[in-house]
């Protein structure tokens, strides 16, 4: 059962940290279709075990986080994720699933395409544009109404005032191709670095903190999805062709079959001619046309059973190897990576593809000048899948992993039980130093304001910052010296390292990168632990007690806290002022001790998050959504009506804000 439990830890820090570089960074380091296979591995493991159930699971998640750099705000109705699907057989289970529950085989599909972009969510009232929210964690985003209002194609009022007087419209921003080209072109003759692909640039856009920056940026929005408590128009198409009526951006190139097979053909049809559209799409979109079968099918706790996404297989083709480069990470770990000749692929050229790992590429046994199929995964991220062995020449030379570190010559170690080779050259080796203090650094961190990757590694080879703890100790005033640090500049990070100080605990304990100990593994830990010397006193079998911390992070942590070197850092960092002990885990009460909260809607004295805090605070826990073991559904304005029709269902007691602090008192 160890071995159980130790898997389904190690997929959702995976998974988490794949959202969080999807969501947050906006990086795509997975393809979908691999990420897809870790949810559905997790949730069939999370099955069959349920005593290793947690309501704090990536896969209970809708969508990804929220920022710190914007106010969040509640959706009226959930934005819930869709269920995706990659052969027909699955499409043909899915359709077979709808029948069973309407007991109708006659009904029509609204086939459309899978926009690429990141998703917003826009309310209207009273014809008027009142705010947009991204789509955040699906019960509440990043209020984001300043740069959707620089947008050309939303409009601020609609042409009339034949839709409800309050509704929200959803959608995706994205950047078509050919504006996306100038931009870069544009950036390219300004000396400044390309972005890697529409779909990052335009989430990356839409979330920057200068409006006018972002009405620079080539951004339009594609909307597909109307709701509101008032009644909407009997079919999903005819709804879409009215809000193109009063003026909404909705592409035509949506299509209503009969059956099965209309689908099918309407996804061979753009699986093959979807390179000619001026936009990026990765699949499409399936939906039950009628809106009294939508309502008839319902929700999950994720997905709506009336659509479904169907996913393009990436395009693979067959490019030369031309050289192998080796990269160290911040963890020591040594990547390979395949330097490629030029094939253009999905739109873009591909010149390099991750090996991964070791064992990944001694699989292919690769050689100079093989011709390797490459594939890009889930339209974005480039990886080998095999190569061509009748093309190899018999004078090709096997490629060999190296002995020593790429960059500071140490020689390498490899564990049984790893994929990789490790650097051990910690402290020395300069992409180690520096990758650990990058994550220090990094906003899901420390987030110190003015300390940037670029910085830091100018920084570090000017000699100013060794290792994390030099942060504390600037000297000002011989950085001012130096080229593109003038006084503003210097301030900001004066007062960035400053404000730092007051970060959480947790903020300090996943910045300094305790392998396996990544942001859900710190919050956890921080739940039974008190204080950093409480965490560096315990034995293996005292970390491997604490709830959801498997095997390896335990022995990770325990290896951490062995190395004097760190120890000291740990010192240094007390002494700079961080915060090592943990303030919030001692509940003031147990008076809600193990009732199961569900809590939805707009509250008028307190944040969702504030109510969350003070339910774990006394004993309670929060639960996404509502079941037979929900002990109270906590409601506020605008709540929606599914979860209130299930509470009102199942016998679950419904109360405010006000109730609830009653309770606690």
């Amino acid at each position: 059962m160890s071995e159980i439990r130790s898997r389904i830890l190690e997929l959702r820090n995976l998974i988490t940290e794949h959202n969080h570089n999807y969501y947050d960074l906006d990086k795509n380091l997975i393809s979908d279709f691999e990420y897809d296979k870790l949810i559905n591995e997790l949730i069939k493991l999370e099955n069959q075990y349920p005593e290793f159930h947690d309501e704090n699971s990536p896969s209970k998640r809708v969508g990804g986080g929220l920022s710190d750099k914007f106010d969040s705000e509640s959706h009226i109705f959930p934005m819930f994720s869709l269920d995706n699907t990659y052969s027909n057989i699955e499409l043909e289970a899915w359709y077979k699933r709808i029948i069973k529950i309407i007991d109708v085989e006659d009904f029509e599909f609204c086939c459309e395409l899978k926009y690429d972009g990141a998703s917003v969510n826009l309310l209207y009232e009273n014809g008027n544009l009142i705010r947009g929210l991204t789509r955040g964690d699906g019960s509440q985003g990043d209020n984001i109404t300043n740069n959707i209002k620089t947008i050309n194609s939303i409009p601020l009022k609609l042409k009339d005032n034949s839709f409800p007087n309050k509704f929200e419209i959803r959608g995706e921003i994205i950047i078509p191709k050919t504006s996306f080209n100038s931009l870069n072109k544009k950036r390219e003759q300004m000396g400044l670095p390309l972005f890697m692909n529409p779909r990052n640039t335009a989430s990356g856009s839409i979330k920057l903190l200068d409006s006018k920056e972002v009405a620079r940026r080539p951004l339009e929005c594609f909307l597909y999805s109307i709701v509101s408590e008032d009644e909407l128009i009997n079919n999903h198409s005819e709804l879409l062709n009215k809000a193109r009526d009063v003026g909404f951006n909705i592409p035509s190139y949506e299509k209503v079959v009969n059956d099965l097979d209309g689908v099918k053909k309407y996804i061979q049809y753009w699986d093959k001619n979807r390179h000619i559209l001026p936009f990026e799409i990765d699949g499409i979109v399936l939906k039950v046309n009628s809106i009294k079968y939508q309502n008839m099918l319902g929700f999950t706790s994720k997905f709506p059973r009336w659509a479904i996404s169907y996913k393009f297989k990436a395009e693979n083709l067959a490019t030369k190897l031309e050289s192998i480069s080796f990269n160290v990470g911040r963890t020591g770990a040594i990547t390979p990576v395949a330097n490629l000749k030029p094939v253009l692929i999905s739109g873009s050229t591909i010149k390099r593809a991750s090996l991964h790992s070791y064992d990944q590429m001694i699989k292919f046994r690769l050689r100079f000048n093989d011709t390797v199929f490459v594939e890009k995964g889930g339209e974005i991220i480039p990886k080998i899948t095999g190569i061509d062995i009748n093309n190899r020449g018999l004078e090709q030379d096997e490629i060999s992993f190296p002995l020593n570190c790429p960059e500071c010559e140490t020689e390498l170690i490899k564990l049984e039980t790893e994929a990789n080779f490790f650097c051990p050259n910690k402290n020395n080796c300069r992409p180690q130093a520096i990758g650990r203090i990058q994550h220090f650094a990094s906003r899901k961190a420390m987030n110190i304001d003015g300390l940037g990757d670029e910085t830091i590694k100018l920084l570090y080879d000017k000699g100013h910052i060794v290792d994390i703890s030099d942060i504390y100790n600037l000297d000002y005033e011989a950085i001012s010296n130096i080229e593109g640090h003038a006084k503003k500049s210097i301030e900001n990070l004066r007062n960035g390292i400053e404000e730092s100080k007051s970060k959480s605990f947790q903020k300090v304990l996943y910045g300094m990168g305790i392998r396996y100990v990544g942001e859900s593994a710190s919050k956890t830990i921080l739940k039974q632990i008190k204080s950093i010397d409480e965490l560096i006193s315990l034995d293996i079998e005292s970390l491997s007690s604490i709830d959801e911390i498997g095997d390896k992070t335990a022995s990770s942590i325990l290896d951490f806290f062995k190395d004097f070197d760190n120890l000291k850092l740990v010192n240094r960092l007390k002494l700079s002022g961080l915060n090592f002990t943990n303030d919030t885990l001692s509940p003031n009460s147990s008076n809600l001790s193990n009732l199961i909260f569900v809590i939805s809607g707009v509250f008028e004295n307190h944040s969702r998050e504030e109510l969350k805090k003070l339910i774990e605070q006394n004993g309670g826990k929060i639960s996404s959504s509502i079941s037979s073991k929900t002990n109270y559904l906590v409601a506020g304005k605008n709540i929606g009506p599914s979860k209130f029709n299930k509470a009102n269902e199942l016998g679950v007691p419904v109360i405010n804000e006000v109730s609830l602090i009653d309770l606690i008192s």
